[in-house]
């Protein structure tokens, strides 16, 4: 591997970045996100997935940020839009927790809450796919691929056609099958290795060639400072609401009964307030 030159790298943090670097596989979402930024790469992941060839992918986005304004965001691995106008979040998910069929349910709703303009019509909602690979099987079914519609009880099954579609790809099969060689490259950290050349050539570059692994080494001591960022923020949050909850019960204990003002001088909720003191003598 070529030899990062990026100057603000400490020598011994640049050794550290390669050895990460060398043993990065694509379920690393880290390195999942910049190798499927390439249109022909997630092109390649979603025919495979889906059994298309003719597929097209138009766009494609890495750590994709769906907004939501009166509730919790979501950050996409993946995200790309076909020729047809379809949508796909892509994730990889090591953990089962983050295979949660809730998680699905709500990407795949807030990629429906962003897709239309005010007063546009609802036969305008494009078709959508949630695509979760999973280290495990998370179904616990035996399957290779998991594929959830919503159906109709009272109609024998019959799918019910919104057009909204949650796929599940069993990383543990890697069979000798289109599905199960990608699944194999997934869990390969050697480029050389990998079944799928457009992959190959792609976690090449960001593992060998000192432009792409300056890229990485660039990329991953963002999200670290991002991390340390936010550890900060959750820790000065943390330390501020406990320091609230005790002035709280400080104005309580000086004799003060009254749960709209305590929560005005400590800009706690109401309703935390309330339950702070719950069952206590007025």
């Amino acid at each position: 591997m070529d030899e990062i030159t990026t100057t603000n790298i400490a020598p011994e943090r640049r050794a550290e970045l390669l050895e990460i670097i060398r043993n990065f596989r694509l379920m690393d979402d880290t390195f999942m996100s910049k190798v499927f930024e390439d249109k022909e790469c997630a092109e390649l992941l979603l025919r495979v997935i889906l059994g298309r060839d003719d597929l097209t992918v138009v766009r494609v986005v890495s750590q994709f940020e769906l907004k939501n304004l009166q509730g919790r965001s979501a950050r996409l691995d993946i995200y790309a839009v076909d020729n047809k106008g379809k949508q796909y979040d892509i994730e990889v998910q090591r953990s089962d927790e983050g295979g949660n069929p809730k998680r699905a349910r709500y990407n795949s709703s807030l990629m429906d809450a962003n897709s239309l303009l005010p007063g546009e019509n609802y036969d305008n909602l494009p078709e959508s796919y949630v695509i979760f690979i999973t280290e495990h099987d998370v179904l616990k079914g035996g399957k290779p691929l998991y594929t959830v519609n919503r159906t109709i009880s009272e109609l024998d099954h019959a799918i019910f056609a919104d057009e909204s579609h949650i796929i599940y790809v069993n990383g543990e099969v890697r069979t000798e099958t289109a599905l199960g060689e990608l699944m194999q490259d997934f869990f390969c950290n050697d480029p050389d290795k990998m079944h799928y050349k457009v992959l190959s050539k792609r976690a090449g570059y960001f593992k060998e060639d000192k432009e792409g692994v300056d890229t990485m080494c660039k990329l991953m001591e963002d999200y670290a400072e991002k991390r340390a960022i936010e550890a900060a923020r959750i820790a000065a949050e943390k330390t501020a609401r406990e320091s609230s909850l005790s002035f709280a019960v400080e104005l309580w204990n000086d004799g003060m009964r009254d749960m709209e003002k305590i929560a005005k001088l400590t800009k706690l909720p109401l309703d935390e307030v309330k339950k702070l003191f719950e069952g206590k003598s007025a």
